[in-house]
């Protein structure tokens, strides 16, 4: 198809009277070609040519990302590259020498956020009085060096290289690698909700402590890599005086070096701003065409980028980054997707930029498996289309062949010179999304459509909001049809429980079943630095891509993020849930408990059922006091369900929160354990909320949280334990059944292994539930994920060396899922791993008869 375009389009284009200077008819009999590979050394990319000789003499060379490789020295006059630029000026400081470095040395990987916050740490620390050392440019080599230590080959590239860096400076004999975990960058823009860093970003130092442990202790070396409070400098000052001050530096010293940090960080971003400025000059000068190469920082990495930047220069164009112009921007707000992270809003910004330039144009660099430009990419395409522009994303990964990439920048450059040609014009046009507001009338007579996440708990979701005054639809569970939908209508980078969810509602909404403009949609939203928070954003692109606009999406949430006049979270509905919630925990405990065990094929679902119904009536009377005689009585009759007495493994299933309840997202996990002969523990779903309450402590003591905040997270942990104890009492008096562990002691579980700090997505408590679970005995854990899940890189397959260290007996495997991921592999993993169970319980059972002999 490729040739015949190029022959239609050399039609369109041909000027009567010239000649083509191809290779004529005639000619082509003696056409011969001979092929050869070398490698080019003239910069740092090391390219591998393929060489083309033609029996004319001429060459044709590909696998080159500049004109140096093709036998081209380097312009003198070469065209603006604000990439090279800000990569020299970033990694340019020269450190102390040895010998005046009276605190001696500390390293610090060339990695992920050093990209945007390496001229603070450097100067801080050179301020103490250290000889800073870097690790060198990447390479292949660098990450194939630390590739052993990687505990999830699914997270990017630029995460994965992070091993050989932090292993080349204990090779190099470092002692102290400081490498730290931040959460929160300075904030840039006051109208953005948030400020958060990227999951991996923010969290990655914990992979690098849990599974390159024994490297440092071999080499006796100290890596220290604490969460700080990066966006606030009192907090900093205190937490960093803490850190440091078993090296005998002083609090004033700390104040200063802080205050001398930010004032060259300042100087970096300045810098940067106005060689950009240069830059566009330039251009409009030479009436040269601009292109924002537009990522995240550590995409200035060449080794991450493998040179696309100059490939763009070689097609005659000049590349800025998007932190040289995004302040150029004001933006309108609020955009459609929840603007949180502060690399999205440069992002976006520079987006606006370059939609309002005629001689400006953005690529969007994506690293292959990175979650939120899930999120990003729709919202940067929206901004650039809105106002008729192109818009370009490359993906990126650890292949470095760039010919696709070549063939998608010469067809933008077509693309523009054809624009051009044709007087094709940007559109000035407001960004600003104008959502549909669930109004007070509207609460009258509109049906809201709840999306199922957890069967057993959901239930009793629709009776607590009808009894609210709510019209509430409990939409069925998830099949093949709905999972297609989210696929067609959502961006298939999500993850899968985006599609799941949202292809549940849209199913739903194209059924007919209901009156569009009498309906709307309830849907979760927690806020923190997940993806998922921004559910409710790609399910309103796909209302609009569905021309249903008309269609309110209510975010429930805890945080303040929208508000809906027609929907209030009164104490009513709140005691309803919370007491829906806490049936929902007990049932699933006592069904999983017992089913695998029952007499009477069915006896334990049909109690489960009976149970059920009983529950909606309490829920809809809302009586505590019937509500903690009803706990007391469903305990005390699956206490007496009969059941075989035989010894099966227990299986712990924990992960992330909708792969982990919903039966369809996980293809029906509890019911694969219980056919091959074992039992399911899945832990309370309460504990995630807790979770997050409980993290408010963490964030006030040590990184820049309110105290206020703590304290009414404090008393709603109270209140909720307060509606849980008669479930716990119940549980911890029966037979056969023990009750949750507080949330305190589940977090005082995970900082064993790994901070509290670990806040996005189930963070520290994902940690804390599998440890909580091999402290009671259950050593067999399933921990699943959506592909490409960023938290559970770090907090569930990143601690399983460590788990496994804790409990030498821990038969934990990792099972992804996804729209696209095998069925029969994931049962093969389960297989195998309920195999090492049954072979661990029996040689459990000899050592036990051996003791008693």
């Amino acid at each position: 198809m490729g040739a015949y375009g190029a022959a239609l389009i050399a039609k369109e284009r041909y000027v009567e009277g010239t000649e083509s200077s191809i290779i004529k008819p005639e000619d082509m009999e003696l056409f011969t070609v001979m092929n050869s590979h070398t490698r080019c050394k003239k910069c740092e990319n090391q390219c591998i040519l393929t060489i083309n000789k033609f029996n004319s003499g001429e060459k044709f060379v590909t696998g080159n990302r500049c004109d140096r490789g093709t036998g081209k020295e380097k312009d003198t006059d070469e065209l603006p590259n604000m990439y090279e630029y800000k990569y020299k000026r970033l990694f340019s400081y020269e450190p102390t020498a040895e010998m005046y470095a009276k605190r001696g040395v500390v390293g610090i990987p060339r990695v992920l956020n050093m990209y945007e916050n390496y001229p603070f740490w450097f100067t801080f620390f050179t301020n103490l009085g250290f000889r800073v050392v870097i690790s060198p440019p990447s390479t292949k080599a660098l990450y194939e060096h630390g590739m052993e230590t990687i505990s999830s080959d699914t997270a990017c590239y630029p995460a994965k290289m992070v091993h050989g860096h932090i292993k080349w400076l204990v090779d190099q004999g470092i002692k102290w690698i400081f490498y730290p975990s931040i959460n929160y960058e300075v904030s840039e823009d006051e109208t953005a909700p948030n400020h958060y860093n990227c999951p991996i970003v923010a969290t990655y130092p914990e992979v690098i402590g849990s599974n390159m442990d024994e490297i440092f202790d071999e080499h006796d070396v100290t890596f220290t890599h604490p969460f700080l409070p990066y966006d606030n400098d009192l907090s900093l000052i205190k937490e960093m005086y803490n850190t440091l001050k078993v090296l005998g530096v002083s609090y004033a010293e700390v104040v200063k070096a802080v205050k001398k940090g930010r004032i060259e960080n300042k100087r970096f971003k300045d810098d940067i701003k106005k060689h950009g400025a240069n830059a566009i000059r330039y251009a409009k000068k030479n009436k040269k065409k601009c292109i924002i190469l537009s990522g995240r920082p550590y995409h200035l990495d060449p080794e991450i980028n493998h040179g696309i930047d100059k490939l763009i220069t070689s097609f005659d164009m000049v590349v800025l980054t998007e932190d040289s112009v995004a302040h150029l921007a004001k933006m309108n707000r609020p955009i459609r997707v929840l603007d949180q992270w502060v690399y999205h809003s440069r992002l976006y910004k520079a987006a606006l930029v370059a939609s309002k330039d005629d001689d400006m144009e953005l690529i969007q660099l994506n690293s292959f498996g990175c979650g939120l430009d899930a999120v990003t990419t729709d919202q940067v395409e929206e901004i650039m289309k809105n106002s008729n522009n192109m818009y370009t994303v490359l993906k990126i990964d650890e292949g470095s062949n760039l010919g696709a990439a070549k063939i998608r920048i010469r067809s933008l450059k077509a693309a523009i010179d054809e624009r051009e040609k044709n007087n094709i014009r940007h559109i000035d046009c407001d960004n600003r999304f104008i959502r549909k507001v669930f109004t007070q009338e509207m609460r009258k007579d509109y049906t809201i459509l709840v999306p199922q996440m957890s069967p057993i708990h959901f239930q009793f979701i629709a009776p607590a909001m009808e009894k609210c005054g709510y019209q509430v639809q409990l939409l069925p569970s998830v099949d093949k049809h709905a999972v297609d939908e989210g696929l067609r209508y959502i961006n298939n980078d999500a993850c899968y429980p985006t599609i799941v969810t949202l292809g549940q509602i849209i199913s739903e909404l194209k059924s007919g079943k209901y009156d569009l403009n009498r309906t709307a949609v309830f849907m979760s939203q927690t806020g923190g630095g997940c993806r998922a928070s921004n559910y409710v954003a790609l399910l309103r692109k796909a209302l609009i891509d569905l021309k249903m606009e008309q269609v309110p999406v209510i975010s429930f949430n805890l945080v303040g993020m929208e508000k809906n006049s027609g929907f209030k979270l009164t104490m009513s509905m709140i005691k309803r849930i919370l007491m829906g919630a806490v049936y929902g925990d007990v049932l699933m405990r006592m069904l999983y408990a017992t089913r695998p065990y029952e007499k009477v094929p069915g006896s334990a679902d049909n109690l489960y059922e009976k149970w059920s119904r009983v529950a909606c009536k309490n829920i809809k009377n809302g009586s505590f006091v019937y509500f903690k005689r009803l706990i007391k009585q469903m305990v005390h009759d699956f206490d007496n369900l009969p059941l075989e007495d035989i010894i099966k493994p227990k299986i712990g299933v924990v992960g992330e929160i909708l792969v982990k309840y919903h039966p369809t997202a996980n293809n029906d996990i509890v019911k694969i354990i219980e056919n091959e002969g074992g039992e399911a523990v899945v832990l309370d779903l309460i504990d995630f909320f807790l979770y997050g309450m409980h993290s408010k402590e963490f964030n006030f003591k040590h990184l820049a949280g309110k105290y206020s905040t703590m304290v009414l997270n404090k008393m709603a942990i109270q209140f909720i334990e307060w509606f849980r104890e008669p479930a716990r009492h119940a549980l911890n008096e029966s037979t056969r059944f023990s009750g949750p562990h507080r949330i305190e002691d589940t977090a005082n579980k995970a900082k064993q292994l790994i901070s509290l700090g670990n806040q996005c997505g189930e963070g520290w408590l994902l940690t804390g539930e599998m440890l909580e679970l091999l402290d009671s005995g259950v050593n067999n854990i399933v921990c699943l994920q959506p592909f490409g899940c960023l938290p559970n890189h770090v907090t569930g397959k990143g601690m399983m060396k460590a788990l496994r260290r804790y409990n030498e007996n821990a038969n934990v495997v990792a099972v992804d899922y996804d729209p696209g991921a095998s069925d029969v592999n994931q049962l093969n993993r389960i297989k195998l791993m309920m195999a090492t169970a049954y072979k661990n319980m029996e040689k459990s059972d000899c050592n036990h008869e051996e003791k008693v002999v």
